[in-house]
């Protein structure tokens, strides 16, 4: 082989060589590029795994994810690292966690710094920007989470442990105008059961069984409430709320001290007041204010003012050592009270007015004509709103729910044909028009009417045979013709008009749910025959007592309507003009003679030492004409003298010697009284 071939050769070698070495540097370098990336990899992978764990607290993954040793070194269990979670988190009812502005760093090829910031909700509001770091460690190949306290907050270290301390809001009180509680908070005894001083076996169905008797209570509810799932021996199960001077010795039973709402004046006042009670799942989902445990308003102004009562609720989140020392505060929010509501309501004429419904389904209201406060808003039948807070069983509720009276209606803020007290109106109207003037006389035979043929099998009736009828008759007799015949001469356009000066369409400014009046079911009447029900109160009509209250405010207020408040605030009435101050006073007359009159439908209510003026009324509710059908009976009266009160009540289906005027006799009689002794206290001896 000559000399170039062999150097060939030898170059040949040389450079399979070199390549090899680069081969094999190469990929050491690969190997090592893989093998530093793939530890990064699963280092951010252990990081993301805890941070969601956090997020969604799913706590029972813990152990998959930390570090034993960072944890077992300060005494803890895997499981009493996970308890602690749940106790904290879920025990304060922490949500909405949400983690940002993560940052991971390599410190060296076993150990990774993790950083982060938390977000969440606690019942004190949301914490922002809550900062935390710790380390990725690499152990067995496997790279986990170096735990310590301060990852659950920072600050905690040890046996540290995290303290809510929940400051309730009290309650706002709702009270009559002169202070007297409607809606009151008030101590009470809750009569309970620690089941470790039940004895056993025989003696403990014995103390069992006397629990029953004493508190009346069924046995199967007490065993309900002694196997609900919270409950262990040496916790308190609530039974039974009792008033503080009603608690017996009860062998089994303990007694602690509670803040309850309490209404005074019971069934008296419970649609106006309604009652509170425990947010439902329903309520947390329509309200974001409120939380789990809060108590809310239900029904009537406990509803409607809610928020103003409730206030707003505080408290803090500490951190505190093994003994219960504080360390840190984490969070706090002072408490705020609820605001106290005071009403135009007067409490013996709330109380004196639902008496004397004597249960008969109806409603009662009382105005102060002058500046439209309500004294009074009385619906009948009614519930206890105390058994709504203290506790009522089903039976009681059922009672309530199947009473074919329906208790649980507001009256006073449900719709109703007005029946003939809207005869004043009519004739208000009439008068401002100049058709109607209290001399005109109308020739009518009979108890029947009906204007020609075209009104086939229909026509107008009334109670009363008077041939000739002027409008006095016509008020004192409440003559159903001759009103229908005077709408028909002034016709729809005139008598539309006249109403609308009224409060028919509007929304009052009341914390009361109702819907507005109304004159007819379109705007305009279809047929004469509704124009003439219309004149007499019925038709489609549709006024509640506390709408018709307002109306008939005019009477009083030289023409004007005053609209009704119920809130005792500095604001002035709010009035609109409706008819004439001649028409108003001419009516204020002449409804006097409703009472004065021997034969005036009013005239049971008539005393000599009072002026009192007033109209009666019956809704009759039938199918069709020549039926009996079911009647509502109105009454209005107001003092003409020193226009201090207006009353506007009614009574549902009833029947003979149970009228809204034959009911409330006696009532206007005390409040003739109340008033005059009221006047007396005011003027200086």
């Amino acid at each position: 082989m000559n000399s170039r071939v062999r150097r060939k050769k030898d170059n040949n070698k040389m450079v399979s060589i070199i390549l090899l070495i680069f081969l094999v540097v190469g990929g050491g370098f690969g190997l090592f590029f893989f093998i530093h990336k793939n530890d990064n990899s699963q280092a951010r992978e252990a990081a993301d795994a805890f941070i969601q764990i956090l997020e969604n607290k799913e706590y029972k993954k813990m152990e998959d994810v930390l570090e034993k040793q960072s944890y077992t070194s300060l005494g803890y269990t895997s499981q009493e690292v996970i308890d602690k979670y749940d106790h904290i988190f879920n025990g304060i009812h922490i949500h909405n966690i949400q983690a940002s502005k993560i940052s991971f760093k390599k410190i060296n090829n076993s150990e990774h710094e993790l950083s982060y910031q938390l977000r969440f909700t606690t019942p004190l509001g949301t914490l922002k920007n809550v900062k935390y770091q710790t380390k990725i460690i690499k152990t067995d190949g496997q790279y986990l989470v170096k735990w310590a306290p301060s990852l659950i907050f920072p600050g905690m270290e040890g046996k540290d442990k995290v303290a809510f301390h929940d400051w309730q809001a009290e309650r706002g009180e709702i009270t009559d105008h002169l202070g007297n509680g409607l809606a009151v908070n008030e101590a009470f005894k809750e009569a309970g059961i620690v089941p470790k001083d039940l004895s056993q076996g025989n003696e403990k169905e014995k103390r069992l069984e006397n629990v029953s008797r004493q508190l009346d209570i069924p046995i199967e509810e007490i065993h309900r409430k002694l196997h609900q799932k919270w409950v262990k021996d040496d916790l308190f199960v609530p039974l039974k709320v009792l008033e503080s001077n009603k608690t017996e010795n009860i062998p089994g039973i303990s007694y602690r001290n509670i803040i309850l709402r309490y209404y005074p004046l019971k069934e008296a006042a419970a649609h106006l007041t309604g009652y509170i009670g425990k947010v439902t799942k329903e309520d947390l989902e329509e309200n974001p204010h409120v939380a789990e445990g809060d108590m809310i308003g239900k029904a009537g102004l406990e509803r409607a003012f809610d928020r103003e009562l409730r206030g707003k609720g505080g408290g803090e989140i500490v951190i505190v050592n093994e003994d219960g020392q504080r360390k840190k505060e984490i969070q706090k929010r002072e408490k705020i009270d609820g605001k106290n509501i005071q009403l135009t309501i007067d409490t013996y004429i709330q109380t004196e007015a639902f008496k004397q419904l004597k249960g008969k389904p109806g409603a009662t209201v009382v105005m102060s004509p002058n500046d439209g406060k309500l004294y009074a808003l009385v619906s009948s039948p009614s519930f206890d709103p105390n058994k709504m807070v203290q506790g009522i069983t089903r039976e009681e509720y059922d009672q309530y729910a199947n009473d074919e009276d329906k208790p649980f209606i507001s009256r006073f803020a449900k719709r109703y044909a007005p029946g003939s007290t809207f005869k004043t109106i009519t004739a208000s109207i009439g008068l401002d028009a100049k058709i109607t003037y209290p001399s005109k006389l109308r020739k009518i035979n009979g108890l029947s009417w009906k204007k020609n043929e075209t009104w086939g099998g229909y026509s107008v009736t009334r109670v009363s045979n008077v041939r000739d009828v002027d409008m006095r008759k016509a008020l004192i007799y409440s003559d159903n013709i001759y009103f229908a015949q005077e709408a028909l001469e002034m016709g729809e356009k005139t008598f539309r008009n006249g109403l609308d000066q009224f409060i028919f369409g509007e929304e009052l400014n009341l914390p009361i749910a109702m819907n507005p009046a109304q004159i007819s079911n379109h705007s305009a009447f279809d047929s004469e025959i509704l124009l003439a029900d219309t004149a007499y109160g019925q038709g489609e009509l549709l006024v509640s007592p506390i709408q018709q209250a307002a109306m008939y405010s005019v009477f009083q207020n030289e023409g004007k309507i005053v609209y009704p408040t119920l809130l005792n605030d500095k604001a002035g009435p709010k009035s609109k003009s409706a008819i004439t101050p001649s028409t108003a006073n001419e009516m204020k007359k002449l409804l006097q003679e409703v009472v004065n009159h021997p034969n005036g439908t009013a005239h049971l209510l008539y005393n000599h030492q009072q002026q009192l003026a007033a109209k009666t009324g019956t809704a009759e509710l039938k199918m069709q004409q020549g039926e009996k059908g079911d009647e509502n009976s109105f009454l209005l009266a107001f003092d003409a003298g020193h226009d201090q009160f207006l009353l506007l009540s009614f009574v549902e289906h009833y029947t003979g010697g149970s009228s809204a005027t034959q009911l409330n006799k006696t009532f206007i009689a005390e409040l003739y009284k109340y008033f005059q002794m009221r006047e007396g206290m005011r003027t200086p001896s």
